[in-house]
C-alpha cells in the first residue's frame, strides 16, 4: 500500500494543507520535495527536547537520538516507536526508504542503513517537516 492510498488518522484537503503551511513546507511535506542542505536551524539544534511533525504535532525524534552526519539535514538514528512508517521511493533513478509521519502522511524525509549503533540508520530529515520543543 502506497502513502496515497493508506488512511492516516490526520486527514486535510488540499486547500487545508495548502493554507497551514508555508509553500516550502508544502512543497516538502506534501510534494516529497527536499530542503537545501544546510538550509534549516533545526540541523544544529542541540538542546534536549522533542522534534515533531509540522503537519500534525506527532513526536518523531528525541534529541539523544540525533547526530550530526554532515549531511546538511538533521539526522537520527531511531525515531520514537511508531512516529514514522516508511516506503520504497523510486524517484530520480534510485531507490530509496521514504520516510513519513504515521498520523498525516506527510513526507519527512529518507532513511539510509549508514547511520551509527545501535541501530546504524541515518534518518535523514527535513528540517522545515519538523518543529522542536525544548525539554
Amino acid at each position: 500500500m502506497s502513502v496515497i492510498d493508506k488512511h492516516y488518522p490526520i486527514i486535510r484537503s488540499d486547500a487545508e494543507w495548502r493554507a497551514m503551511l508555508t509553500p516550502e513546507q508544502y512543497d516538502i511535506m506534501r510534494g516529497h520535495g527536499t530542503e537545501r542542505p544546510g538550509s534549516c536551524a533545526l540541523n544544529h539544534e542541540k538542546r534536549n527536547g522533542t522534534f515533531s511533525c509540522v503537519g500534525c504535532d506527532q513526536p518523531l525524534f528525541q534529541t539523544k537520538t540525533k547526530f550530526e552526519s554532515g549531511t546538511g539535514w538533521p539526522s537520527f538514528n531511531d525515531p520514537v516507536d511508531g512516529s514514522v512508517e516508511t516506503t520504497v521511493d523510486r524517484s530520480f533513478g534510485m531507490t530509496r526508504t521514504e520516510v513519513h509521519c504515521s498520523r498525516c502522511g506527510s513526507h519527512l524525509g529518507h532513511v539510509f542503513k549508514d547511520g551509527p549503533p545501535p541501530s546504524y540508520l541515518r534518518y535523514c530529515i527535513n528540517g522545515v517537516a519538523m518543529k522542536f520543543q525544548p525539554d
